[in-house]
């Protein structure tokens, strides 16, 4: 019988093979949610895209991601990660086809759009690993899962434009985001069949009320309602991006019922919350039930500002190294991938120094090391030897992805039934980030971008002082009625 504290990452039995098959399928959704950057000018010339209609495109590819990751991970909660991961992977290759078969700005815009939807495949897995991991190898665990699975983004940026060429013609890229489709279908019936929720004998605990998340004080239930207000007003921010004040894509008349509908699913997302934790104003939560929304806001504010600007500089690194050092396209897109490089190592590497000295004192640390390195970029100009920019990028790039890596560390340790939830809600935050940060960009120059995120690198740094380090039991309800105490350090 194989010992439950021993951590073979070359085995494939057990914990280990249900860790190599998620992050599998998050690798495989990343290829997918990322096919068309590689590929973006073979399909902009393709269906006549404008400069404009391309830059839309990547807005919309990270849209329908945030209420996507919130939703995903309650459905996560309630039904398990085999059936929903399953789900997700076979029903995202749809509009993979969909964007492959466009033969116009409208068409592909659509399909975009609803393969934001893939991106919320991250949260899923996030649980999964939880249940099968003890707290002391979790963080490991998770970063491995996270690092491993965002490389599928530079995993296509390397691939899909080969694949096109072998494929050839005019329709080459077709071929290539078709195939990507393809193995997420595949991939999804693999995944289904080998899969459990949790390892034999283990509980799988689902929340009590379905629809919002579990707060247990009234501080949190209104820190729960002003920690919902930027993920829409990111959604907000795109529709602004679309309006006749940005690329004109939507009208005015649609961009102003767009705000009007945002505006009432706040109301409705907040009655619900209501709905969920009303019992709180009448009778306390017992001490032991108790967890503290405080965590799950800091580490929101952590995701924030390490994946959100991931996710905003990787689209925009070849832009900077093409204009900044006069470098051909390709050549740019090559040095870029540097960046995305360092998360093969660096999100694991996030999650075990997160295991070995402590949550807090490492999220201290790295996001201490995030600013100086956002800051390092902020001054990068064309005088700088162009090794020295790379290795200033790649030194910045340790600092976010294994920040990403000690976040997730910590996700899982705040209540095991709410993990996909707080999961999903911190991983919407990086998609938040997103957006803001790109809406940035698109108003000031490539130095005062680095700063702006460096800034919100600081915030995030003394909003950590509010976090306290996990440690002890958390307390999980059987389904006969029985409380169990699961170890988190």
């Amino acid at each position: 019988m194989s010992n439950p504290d021993s951590f073979n990452l070359f085995s494939f039995t057990g914990k280990t093979k249900i860790l190599h098959l998620s992050w599998i399928a998050f690798f495989i959704s990343f290829v997918v949610w990322f096919n068309h950057a590689p590929l973006a000018l073979a399909i902009s010339e393709s269906l006549g895209l404008t400069r404009e209609e391309l830059k839309t495109l990547l807005i919309l590819n990270v849209a329908l991601t945030i209420p996507a990751r919130v939703i995903i991970g309650m459905l996560t909660d309630v039904y398990g990660p085999r059936k929903v991961y399953s789900g997700l992977l076979a029903v995202c290759s749809i509009p993979c086809f969909m964007y492959a078969m466009a033969d116009d700005f409208t068409q592909a815009a659509i399909a975009r759009f609803l393969l934001g939807t893939i991106g919320a495949g991250f949260v899923v897995g996030i649980r999964l690993v939880s249940e099968w991991f003890p707290a002391r190898q979790l963080g490991t665990a998770e970063g491995i899962y996270g690092g491993w699975g965002n490389f599928g983004s530079a995993a296509a940026a390397m691939s899909l434009p080969t694949l096109a060429l072998v494929f050839g013609g005019d329709d080459g890229w077709r071929y290539a985001i078709g195939l990507t489709g393809v193995i997420s279908l595949l991939f999804s019936v693999v995944f289904y069949m080998n899969v459990t929720d949790t390892p034999k004998g283990s509980t799988y605990f689902r929340p009590k009320s379905v629809g919002a998340m579990e707060v247990t004080s009234k501080g949190d239930f209104a820190l729960l309602l002003v920690m919902k207000i930027p993920m829409y007003a990111a959604l907000a921010l795109l529709t602004w991006k679309l309006s006749p004040n940005g690329v004109a894509m939507l009208s005015a008349e649609i961009s102003t019922a767009i705000y009007v509908v945002l505006a009432a699913i706040y109301l409705f997302d907040s009655w619900k919350v209501w709905q969920v934790n009303k019992h709180i104003f009448s009778e306390p939560v017992p001490a032991i039930h108790q967890y503290q929304f405080k965590q799950v806001a800091v580490l929101n504010v952590l995701y924030f500002a390490t994946f959100g600007s991931e996710l905003a500089v990787i689209s925009m690194l070849p832009l900077f190294f093409a204009d900044t050092f006069e470098l051909d396209p390709v050549m740019a897109g090559l040095v870029a991938s540097a960046y995305a490089f360092m998360n093969l190592m660096s999100r694991p590497g996030g999650g075990l120094l997160s295991d070995k000295f402590g949550r807090k004192i490492t999220l201290l640390v790295l996001t201490a090391g995030l600013a100086g390195g956002y800051y390092m970029m902020s001054i990068i100009d064309s005088s700088w030897p162009l090794v020295l920019a790379v290795v200033a990028a790649m030194a910045c790039s340790f600092f976010v992805q294994a920040g990403e890596g000690a976040v997730f560390a910590a996700v899982p340790l705040i209540k095991r039934r709410l993990t996909g939830q707080i999961a999903g809600m911190t991983g919407a935050y990086g998609n938040v980030g997103a957006v803001f940060y790109l809406t940035v960009l698109s108003l000031v120059d490539y130095s005062t971008f680095f700063m702006v995120i460096a800034g919100t690198a600081v915030l995030g740094f003394f909003t950590l002082f509010m976090m306290e380090e996990p440690k002890g039991q958390i307390a999980e309800v059987m389904p006969d009625g029985s409380v169990t105490m699961i170890d988190v350090t």
